[in-house]
């Protein structure tokens, strides 16, 4: 049986938190629900009639169902159209998100930039870490916005989150900031940023409820819509000489890229992986349902990518069960 949980939320609660855990170097999880479901208990939000968590999914214990089939460390499927929460397994649990840190970064790119605008590329997008995901670009190089967001959430380009972030804020210490900032007004109190990509920082984490909660308010841009819901990309720009490149960009969604196949009856809209040593598979989607309901669902450090998708092909399985 669904459940149907809309409580408010409390800003200054939520400032006093995140202060608090943004000096964090382990990922010790403080967050019992009774201190967590603390932020949604005012009544209104200052200056707003309605209450903060009016159209969210709140998760509260009621919630919490264990399921053996789910051997990720966190996973939640929730019910976009009705507000429900139809499961949840270690929701508050601090982890890494690897490149799921990515959907924040288009989603501060769509608020503060304009798709048509040009980017340089700058040598602040050289990534030299090894194995980092890249899309390729080189200081130099200009493309649109839109077409750095589509590197961004396709190839999940490294490189273009640290162009982004220095067109959107000057740089990625500034950026993270924004991030931050972002992060408390969308109440994902139990999340901080330390770069616009992921990769792995000891003071870079989340839980799988504030990626929803940040996924959720992506999902109100279109154009976050319809590059997620891409398999694969032809960008054509230039290089510092003028000369054309054409590069091709392709979703690292095997939902979306038919290599593994979303349970019968769901339709994939499109999502966002992530993979370190430290964060393990990660995965956040939106899907729909045969009468076009909306659901997100997360899974957070999965072993390996086999089993990223049988976590959640599991998860998913509770929407049309």
């Amino acid at each position: 049986m669904k459940k149907v949980f809309v409580i408010s939320d409390c800003i200054i609660l939520l400032t006093v938190f995140l202060t608090g855990c943004s000096g964090l170097h382990k990922l010790d999880n403080p967050y019992e629900f009774s201190k967590r479901t603390a932020l949604y208990q005012s009544t209104t939000t200052a200056g707003k009639s309605e209450p903060f968590a009016h159209d969210l999914c709140v998760v509260t214990e009621d919630n919490v169902d264990q399921d053996l089939t789910v051997t990720a460390e966190a996973a939640a499927v929730f019910d976009r159209s009705d507000k429900t929460v139809l499961f949840v397994e270690k929701p508050f649990e601090r982890l890494y998100p690897a490149s799921i840190t990515k959907v924040m970064t288009a989603l501060l790119a769509l608020k503060y930039g304009k798709l048509t605008d040009t980017v340089t590329v700058t040598k602040d997008a050289v990534i030299t870490e090894s194995g980092a995901s890249l899309c390729g670009i080189k200081p130099g190089d200009e493309l649109t916005l839109e077409q750095l967001l589509y590197g961004l959430l396709l190839p999940s380009g490294n490189d273009a989150g640290a162009a982004i972030a220095v067109s959107i804020a000057g740089g990625e210490e500034p950026f993270a900031k924004l991030m931050n900032e972002e992060a408390v007004k969308l109440g994902a109190t139990g999340t901080h940023f330390m770069n616009p990509h992921g990769l792995h920082d000891e003071d870079h984490y989340t839980t799988a409820y504030d990626l929803y909660l940040i996924f959720n308010e992506a999902l109100k841009y279109p154009e976050f819509r319809k590059i997620i819901g891409t398999a694969k990309y032809d960008a054509v720009y230039l290089d510092a000489s003028g000369k054309e490149i054409n590069a091709v960009w392709k979703d690292t969604n095997w939902y979306l890229t038919g290599e593994w196949q979303i349970p019968n009856g769901l339709t994939v809209m499109g999502g966002k992986t992530g993979t370190t040593q430290a964060a393990g598979s990660c995965l956040i989607m939106g899907s729909l349902d045969a009468s076009n309901r909306e659901y997100i669902s997360v899974v957070l450090k999965a072993p390996n990518h086999d089993g990223l998708y049988r976590n959640m092909s599991n998860i998913l399985n509770k929407i049309v069960e």
